[in-house]
């Protein structure tokens, strides 16, 4: 539920709480700037005219992979807003994974069965919800649900966005981020190319953003 503060919504957070993200699969990530300040530059013609921020923003995504080597990552389609930044990540197999699977879009493995279970959201950044049952097959279930956020999804947002953080301290520039992020897990290729759309399209679709302040 969200709760108000200073005329502006914060989300609480959205976790799908028994899913451990440290586990293969696509994911939809959303991080918005506090008070959805346009701390990353403005859009012009349909294209981010990127500030000083938003193109350390950019370089520090980029760093991901190499960082995280050994978790087996992939950047897909991501852009950087004036007061948002969308991405599409990939976890791969590797040895911090709780169970092993053949977890592709289009593969009818243990986790995609799964995953038919819960309800998702559309493309409006609002992580998915549901619950593990006792049908649910064993090695779906985190072993250790509330242990140390790392080598997961949680982590390598943490860390991008302190990186940033930093950056901006470390050089008088005014900025800080909305806590918690939004994710989504991705289930097949339909809503994988969806998504992807909707990343590619959203500084052509600005005028229409949610995040447009112009619109509120």
């Amino acid at each position: 539920m969200s709760e108000k503060f200073k005329n502006k919504y914060r989300i609480e957070s959205t976790r799908l709480q028994n899913w451990d993200y440290g586990w293969k699969g696509y994911y939809f990530i959303t991080i918005v700037t506090r008070n959805r300040e346009y701390y990353f530059g403005n859009i012009k013609n349909g294209r981010l005219i990127e500030s000083e921020l938003g193109k350390i923003t950019i370089k520090e995504w980029l760093k991901t992979i190499q960082i995280r080597r050994d978790m087996n990552i992939i950047l897909d389609e991501y852009c950087v807003m004036p007061n948002h930044f969308h991405a599409i990540i990939k976890i791969g197999k590797n040895q911090y994974n709780q169970f092993d699977d053949n977890s592709d879009l289009d593969s009818n493995s243990a986790v995609r069965d799964a995953m038919h279970r819960v309800s998702t959201t559309d493309t409006d950044c609002v992580s998915t919800t549901g619950q593990i049952t006792n049908s649910t097959p064993e090695k779906l279930k985190p072993k250790n649900q509330f242990g140390p956020q790392r080598k997961n999804l949680s982590s390598i947002i943490r860390g991008f966005k302190s990186a940033i953080t930093t950056f901006a301290r470390k050089n008088n520039i005014e900025f800080d981020w909305q806590p918690n992020y939004h994710d989504h897990i991705i289930r097949n290729k339909q809503e994988y190319y969806r998504i992807k759309n909707y990343i590619i399209n959203n500084p052509v679709k600005w005028n229409e953003d949610k995040f447009n302040e112009e619109n509120n």
